[in-house]
């Protein structure tokens, strides 16, 4: 069997021809290296060991497992099952959102289906496409909107009404047709949309959407939405007007040259002036300077000069228009007519906003505006010049760092009697109880989490707010734990200015701080190592230990030689606090596998 990594390489380069079409894709599905490799991406997922409708995870991986799987494909006699229906809670709402969990053989299937797709897609996506997808996150969809929304003078905030559960089965399998002529594959596909769910042990078929949890999910939305991304490239292009830059305002043209003109006058006269005609001079050209620097340099509604700009993450966009709000208008309606008549989704109007750069659009949690600002600088070549106006200016909408300190209960708000605000640090009842390193941890992963999300933002130092009363939250809550008093905490827990804990290793004694490394703004976005041509391999590098512990056939807690071993998976290790010898090997090799005959894997789940 091919190696799956060339597999998949080989299907990139293939995909960079877009007359090709892809005929034998099924047969990869019969190569037991593909499962192998699935389980090595999902196995540490958070969701992994969490049960389907028929109750089995991913735990019990082995090669009989494969085969078996492998013998069904082959005589098309596999069939997912329905997902099992749970409802999570949406923040800052009273509305929950539906999620599928998968059964442990259809998410093995799934991670090798999205990876075939993925190498047929993924070179193919267009740019502005930013939600799951190698490489790229929020913040590249925020900086990319930073970067190309400049001078823009409205938002459309985009919004597809249910857009995940509206997806039309048969347009995305007719996209998928354009480029994969293999019906086995394409047939594989249509079972996983039409599998349906178990809720409250009632069976529902699925007539739309694609199903959310699973593995498959993100590259179907991609691939339906793309349609989308190629739809607003070529708007652009006939949207976009032929001028490459917009026209100076007259007023501004006179300003300027009314300045120019005194100061070529001056240098002619200078030597003839008094002193006290030189001050007078100076003082007038300075004038005339101040009111061309107070002046917008353009026409603010050039006609001539009409541009749009588009950025998605998953199912949000937002388009940036520069020209009138009646242009604004005539791009979210022809936006809005080619979701429902090509692609059957509906944009909702309540949502979908129209709103003037001037003001702020909330996009993926920050406040994007654009600077009217007409301050100047001056560059290391001497000239002056205005840096500000036009400039996209993302921003902490201040609800999100409040937000999330009460949510945390880490603080409480105080009114004065003058009807101001008052931040107060609480201490938290849910930490008490835990150790020094436990608390200290939490505090700084809650603290360099929100900073990290926020580092691009250009008001970045509001972190520090959050940051300090997180602090005094923390010195509360060990002061609660020892029931002493803040200072004592201090005096007992600092050295110099940094809040140190002291926790021991297998290595020896070590210590570590509250988060001290500032919350300066950050002018990029966090960056990938390892970036290569096709990056979204580089991650398959490594060897595949896991299959390389199965092919040692030992087993690793009765040490039995056996040729069919399974590899027991645990959800989380810090729940294994028995005594029974699987507990205790797994704790001491701090691994949430371990590969077992049968007999033991048998026995491990009959403790």
């Amino acid at each position: 069997m091919r190696n799956p990594t060339e597999v998949l390489k080989s299907l990139t380069e293939k995909s960079k021809n877009e007359s090709y079409r892809y005929k034998r894709l099924y047969r990869n599905l019969y190569n037991p290296e593909f499962y192998w490799l699935a389980y090595k991406n999902i196995y540490a997922n958070d969701g992994s060991m969490t049960a389907g409708a028929d109750g089995t995870t991913i735990d019990g991986m082995s090669n009989e497992r494969i085969e078996r799987i492998i013998q069904s494909l082959r005589d098309r006699s596999y069939r997912p099952k329905p997902a099992k229906r749970v409802y999570i809670a949406k923040k800052n709402s009273n509305k929950k959102r539906p999620l599928g969990i998968q059964s442990g053989d259809d998410k093995l299937v799934q991670e090798v289906v999205k990876l075939i797709l993925e190498s047929i897609y993924e070179p193919v996506f267009s740019n502005k496409s930013h939600g799951f997808r190698p490489r790229r996150s929020c913040q590249t969809a925020l900086m990319q909107i930073q970067k190309t929304f400049t001078g823009a003078n409205w938002f459309v905030e985009g919004d597809i009404h249910a857009c995940f559960d509206s997806f039309d089965h048969h347009v995305i399998i007719d996209i998928m047709r354009r480029r994969i002529d293999d019906e086995a594959f394409i047939q594989l596909i249509w079972k996983f949309l039409k599998a349906g769910y178990m809720e409250q042990w009632d069976f529902e078929k699925t007539y739309s959407g694609v199903p959310q949890g699973s593995g498959v999910s993100p590259i179907l939305c991609n691939i339906y939405l793309n349609e989308l991304d190629m739809f607003m490239e070529r708007y652009a292009e006939s949207f976009n007007t032929a001028a490459q830059r917009k026209r100076l305002s007259p007023a501004y043209k006179t300003s300027v040259n009314r300045a120019y003109e005194y100061r070529r006058e001056g240098k002619r006269i200078w030597e003839q002036l008094s002193p006290e005609e030189r001050k007078i001079r100076s003082k007038r050209l300075k004038e005339l300077e101040q009111i061309e620097k107070s002046m917008t340099p353009t026409v603010p509604l050039d006609s001539d000069y009409k541009r749009i700009q588009y950025t998605r993450y998953a199912d949000d966009f937002i388009i940036g228009v520069i020209g009138s709000k009646q242009d604004a208008i005539r791009v979210k309606q022809d936006v809005k007519q080619f979701l429902q008549d090509t692609m059957k989704l509906e944009m909702s109007d309540a949502k979908t906003k129209i709103t003037h750069t001037g003001d702020k659009a909330r996009f993926l949690g920050y406040d994007i505006t654009v600077s009217r600002s007409q301050n100047t600088k001056k560059l290391s070549n001497g000239k002056v010049q205005r840096v500000q106006t036009g400039v996209v200016k993302l921003l902490i909408p201040r609800e999100k760092w409040v937000g999330k300190l009460l949510e945390y209960n880490a603080m409480k708000i105080k009114i004065n009697e003058n009807g101001k605000e008052r931040f107060v640090a609480l201490h938290r009842g849910k930490l008490v109880n835990k150790t020094d390193i436990e608390i200290l941890t939490t505090y700084n992963a809650e603290g360099r989490g929100l900073y990290n999300y926020y580092s691009i933002a250009n008001d970045a130092f509001k972190i520090g707010r959050f940051g300090n009363l997180m602090k005094y939250s923390m010195y509360k809550t060990f002061a609660c734990k020892y029931k002493t008093n803040v200072h004592e905490i201090k005096k007992r827990y600092c050295i110099g200015d940094l809040f140190t804990v002291a926790y021991d290793t297998k290595a020896g004694r070590k210590t570590t701080t509250f988060y001290r490394d500032g919350y300066k703004r950050k002018k990029t976005a966090t960056k990938f190592d390892n970036v290569s041509e096709l990056p979204q391999y580089t991650r398959y590098v490594k060897p595949n230990t896991l299959k390389q512990r199965v092919e040692c056939h030992t087993c690793e807690l009765c040490g039995k030689d056996c040729r069919n071993l399974e590899i027991h998976q645990v959800k989380k290790l810090k729940d294994l606090k028995g005594n029974s010898e699987w507990e205790i090997i797994m704790r001491k090799r701090r691994r949430k596998t371990l590969v077992v005959c049968p007999e033991c894997h048998k026995q491990i789940h009959s403790d």
